[in-house]
């Protein structure tokens, strides 16, 4: 039967949400800032290749949260600038209420949720309409980084860069955190072990040949013909620059 939380409630239900999720892990909040409790739980399950999946409005992100998040190769982040619903799903518990995936909302705010269980019975159709819903705010977000003040991304590229590579960096298009999908050049956050979107990580996955040729470059989005791929994302005329920025 579903059961009633209170704020405290809800942060402890969401660690253990998240610690018992296997295959299904929904996060969806229009804010976005993790503890680091809850950075831990998520690399737990990146490192044991359990897909964990973040759809957000804004984000209230540090340049190292953006730094590890955009990191992890089975974190899928999407992007929905109407969300306003706060869900957290696994594969049998869901939790619905007021409270965003944020560590002010969790410390400072009176918030209230329900928990629903799928193997309750009176909870199955509640469960299984709120991950259907879940599953369509997913195919209508976009896959897109995370936006940064100015002032902030020299501090998520390279901490210590000298004024010279900065200066560098000014007289091009690049920004910083920003890359493309080999597969179809659309915008996401720059991973050289996660080269595509969603859709593109997908196809490629039908076959998963880290050799087979793409068709952008992951650091400047330019046509590749060719030259790209799983293990190579990253053109060779643009690799000097890229790893002078990103320390590769």
């Amino acid at each position: 039967m579903a059961k009633f939380l209170t704020t405290k409630q809800i942060s402890s239900e969401l660690e253990e949400l998240i610690r018992e999720a296997d295959k299904t892990l929904y996060l969806v909040s229009p804010y976005l800032k993790l503890s680091k409790d809850f950075q831990e739980l998520v690399n737990s399950r990146n490192k044991n290749e359990k897909k964990t999946i973040i759809i957000y409005g804004k984000s209230d992100l540090t340049p190292q949260q953006l730094q590890f998040l955009t990191g992890l190769r089975f974190v899928y982040l999407k992007f929905h600038e109407n969300l306003h619903a706060k869900a957290y799903a696994n594969d049998n518990k869901l939790i619905l209420g007021s409270m965003n995936f944020y560590e002010y909302s969790m410390i400072n705010n009176k918030e209230m949720g329900v928990l629903f269980d799928k193997n309750n019975p009176n909870d199955e159709e509640i469960y299984n309409k709120a991950l259907e819903k879940i599953k369509f705010i997913e195919d209508n977000s976009d896959d897109k980084p995370f936006e940064l003040p100015s002032t902030q991304h020299e501090k998520v590229a390279k901490p210590s860069k000298s004024e010279a590579v900065a200066a560098q960096q000014s007289k091009t298009n690049i920004k910083v955190g920003l890359g493309y999908c080999i597969r179809t050049g659309v915008e996401i956050p720059f991973n050289i072990e996660k080269p595509f979107s969603t859709e593109g990580y997908k196809k490629w996955n039908e076959y998963g040949n880290p050799d087979y040729r793409e068709k952008f470059c992951h650091f400047s989005g330019e046509p590749s013909n060719g030259e790209t791929s799983m293990l190579t994302p990253i053109m060779k005329k643009n690799w000097k620059k890229a790893k002078e920025i990103y320390r590769l």
